[in-house]
């Protein structure tokens, strides 16, 4: 389980360094992206950049919350794939085989960041709303990451079934409530310092136990 934290650390110390690189530039950045601005008051000027520089930067989290866990699951996968595997063993019955193979994960995780640049970018859309458009992004950027993460992580219990990506969103619909709640927990555990570290090898299991709940119920 701690060999599970090694890659997760590496992964979050190349993140720390762009999250320090933007917090030093996200003054310019704002400024730059609002020149209407620059004929307000002051207070109403600052007001505004100051609300739009935390949303770009809650931006970046939610990116690269959703990058890190596609950079770290494929980056470590030799040792995610243990903790699986010695999950599904104390769950009782043989280890599932029938994964889609590195280039498939490797995909799929690239398809996760893409849907997290995405999703960034309508976070920061959304806070240019006035008064609501701060606590809008906020919510639903931690609402949204945290149901993607969730599929990131229940794929691997899935896949190893043969399940495409059809069957594995037929079974994660079988209890909505429960999958976006363990998404948002992991999510906001990755929000404090070192979070996703800890968390990381714990997710894993969690993903696999969760998988196999799903697998018991009765189709939605």
């Amino acid at each position: 389980m701690l060999l599970g934290m090694v890659p997760a650390l590496l992964v979050l110390l190349a993140v720390l360094a762009a999250l320090v690189a933007l917090l030093l530039h996200v003054g310019d950045l704002v400024a730059w992206a609002t020149p209407f601005a620059d004929d307000w008051t002051g207070g109403l000027r600052d007001l505004l950049r100051l609300g739009l520089a935390v949303l770009v930067v809650l931006g970046f989290v939610v990116v690269s919350s959703l990058t890190f866990t596609a950079i770290t699951l494929t980056v470590g996968d030799p040792f995610y794939e243990k903790i699986w595997a010695e999950t599904e063993r104390m769950l009782g019955g043989d280890v599932p085989d029938q994964g889609p193979g590195f280039w498939t994960s490797v995909k799929d995780g690239a398809a996760l960041a893409g849907t997290g640049l995405l999703l960034g970018l309508g976070v920061f859309v959304l806070g240019l709303l006035p008064v609501v458009g701060a606590v809008v992004g906020l919510v639903l950027g931690v609402t949204v990451s945290g149901r993607l993460l969730a599929g990131e992580l229940l794929s691997r219990p899935l896949e190893a079934r043969g399940m495409d990506r059809v069957a594995r969103a037929e079974v994660l619909r079988r209890d909505r409530a429960t999958v976006l709640g363990f998404g948002v927990a992991i999510q906001l555990c990755f929000l404090v310092p070192l979070g996703a570290v800890a968390v990381m090898p714990a997710a894993v299991a969690g993903a696999t136990m969760l998988a196999r709940d799903l697998l018991e119920r009765p189709p939605a």
